[in-house]
């Protein structure tokens, strides 16, 4: 092969491996009563669960030592030392600011600088599809598809912005949409109107932010549906939320990407658009008429 169709097609980017979270939730199907009872408690309180001994873990669980054992044996680990080292190199991941990262200057020099960027990006994109389980992914589509729900999304200080991008879309497409601020002093009056009907669309990926998480508590305490959109490592919304659809998020940069985000939001658009086609078909020709109308 030559070296001209060898930069005509480069390899695959490395996928990046998931996060034990993602692997727990797509192995939960194969696992034993025990285990599920393990899997449940760690996912509900990640990664903090698994950070206590092994007697206090299993009595949380409602299971024996033996059983958690085995539950972190069957996981790969060589015993529970070793499960918590990597419980607590996830943790310390969570916690990476854009200061604590390496310096721009430390790594990747003479590489073009957008071609590294995309192909890191396209690597999160392949390791968020393949990390979700499709029926996970197919239940919150049907969630968001029902006419009967009312869809309430929100976000962080940088992930507000794709879900107003989200609102934007399927205000569009189907009825009572909205979008609902993350600061305590504009949600907390909106939770008068919060039920059973509701499903909160929740953003939230690390550094996660304590006003999103109290929102999406609040609304889960007085029986809404709560959809949340984070990162491998799982936002703290994940104890109270009933679908939760992991994004990779890492780039060679100070920053994290939400390229993983905006991939899963317009497959969720595309998804319930085609859905609720015979209805939303009606609405979008409405507001193409509306816009084109002349003032």
């Amino acid at each position: 092969m030559n070296q001209s169709s060898m930069r005509r097609n480069p390899p695959p980017p490395r996928t990046e491996p998931p996060s034990l979270a993602e692997r727990i939730r797509l192995e939960m199907e194969s696992f034993t009563p025990s285990e599920k009872r393990a899997a449940h408690l760690l996912l509900s309180h990640y990664p903090f669960a698994g950070l206590d001994t092994v007697a206090e873990f299993a009595s949380r669980a409602g299971i024996s030592a033996p059983s958690v054992l085995r539950f972190v044996t069957r996981l790969g680990f060589s015993g529970f030392p070793d499960f918590q080292k990597h419980l607590r190199e996830e943790l310390e991941a969570q916690l990476l600011s854009p200061l604590a990262k390496a310096s721009p200057s430390d790594k990747g020099q003479g590489a073009p600088a957008l071609a590294s960027f995309a192909e890191a990006v396209i690597g999160n994109l392949r390791a968020t599809v393949e990390n979700i389980a499709p029926a996970e992914f197919d239940a919150v589509v049907a969630l968001l598809s029902d006419p009967r729900r009312h869809i309430h999304f929100t976000g962080g200080r940088f992930t507000g912005a794709l879900a107003r991008y989200a609102e934007s879309h399927f205000r569009i497409v189907r009825s009572h949409v909205d979008f609902i601020e993350g600061q305590p002093a504009l949600w907390r009056d909106r939770m008068i109107e919060i039920g059973r009907k509701d499903v909160i669309v929740a953003f939230d990926i690390r550094r996660y932010q304590e006003d999103v998480t109290a929102l999406c508590e609040t609304a889960a305490r007085q029986g809404a549906t709560v959809v949340l959109l984070t990162d491998p490592w799982l936002s703290p919304i994940a104890r109270v939320a009933r679908h939760v659809l992991p994004a990779h998020i890492v780039a060679p940069s100070n920053w994290d990407s939400s390229a993983g985000l905006l991939l899963l939001t317009e497959a969720l658009v595309a998804a319930v658009t085609k859905r609720l086609w015979e209805t939303a078909k009606p609405r979008m020709e409405t507001v193409e008429r509306l816009r084109n109308e002349r003032s």
